[in-house]
């Protein structure tokens, strides 16, 4: 059987243009006859409470986008991985720092951290340098080396060069007109005992070398007529 001749849907509301109808909001309310729904249910729209057993249907997204623009946090699905130690840095290996505030000092390498950053250390009492850590990215690894075999370096992480944010109290005027101020650059003493326990065994075995500490407390220049690529260090 052929099947029956259907009219086509003509819609209430025909667009003029994509996207913009002929009828507005408020005249399609009334052509509908939503007034006369609303009204027979004392107006309010009839709602019928769904089971709990069917499952509910997703969020109707809102109408308008708001004013402005709600940033989202991005997913970092990144796993990180420890950065790649260069061959020719290994423990007790001197370095010479390029960057920052100890540039051109020269320091020993203790050991890689999880965050990819090597610790250093000057040691402090030779040239000034206390523990602190560094990038690879900006150390030239040199061919002499250091015994730091009773160099005990358990403790220190990342954690342990991380700043410790302590809430101010705040002052009244009284205070604030004082003239003593707190020493907030101080290093606690606990820090220093750290830096002096790393220091003396170090010491000791730069001092079996000769001529070792005498290196290290020298700042490493470049001067005229010195090629730096062919330098050998």
């Amino acid at each position: 059987m052929a099947p029956k001749d259907k009219k086509p849907r003509v819609s209430r509301n025909p667009d003029l243009i994509r996207g913009i109808g002929k009828c507005s909001r408020s005249k399609m309310y009334h052509k509908r006859g939503l007034w006369a729904i609303k009204a027979k249910n004392g107006g309010v729209f009839p709602r019928h409470d769904s089971k709990p057993e069917a499952a509910k249907p997703a969020e109707k997204p809102p109408k308008f986008y708001p004013a402005d623009d709600v940033k989202k946090p991005l997913i970092n699905k990144r796993k990180p991985k420890l950065t790649k130690l260069r061959a020719s840095i290994t423990p007790g290996t001197v370095l010479i720092i390029l960057a920052g505030r100890f540039k051109g000092k020269r320091v020993v390498f203790l050991h890689q951290l999880s965050s990819g950053l090597l610790l250093v250390t000057g040691p402090f009492k030779i040239n000034g340098v206390p523990l602190r850590r560094v990038n690879q990215s900006y150390v030239i690894a040199t061919s002499t080396k250091a015994d730091i075999s009773e160099v005990n370096i358990e403790k220190f992480d990342d954690k342990y060069f991380g700043k410790k944010t302590e809430k101010k109290k705040k002052k009244g005027e009284g205070e604030f007109f004082e003239a003593e101020k707190e020493d907030e650059k101080a290093l606690p003493q606990e820090k220093k005992d750290d830096q002096k326990a790393v220091d003396a065994p170090l010491i000791k075995s730069i001092e079996g070398v000769p001529d070792l500490k005498t290196y290290l407390a020298a700042r490493f220049s470049l001067r005229s007529g010195m090629k730096p690529h062919e330098l050998v260090f």
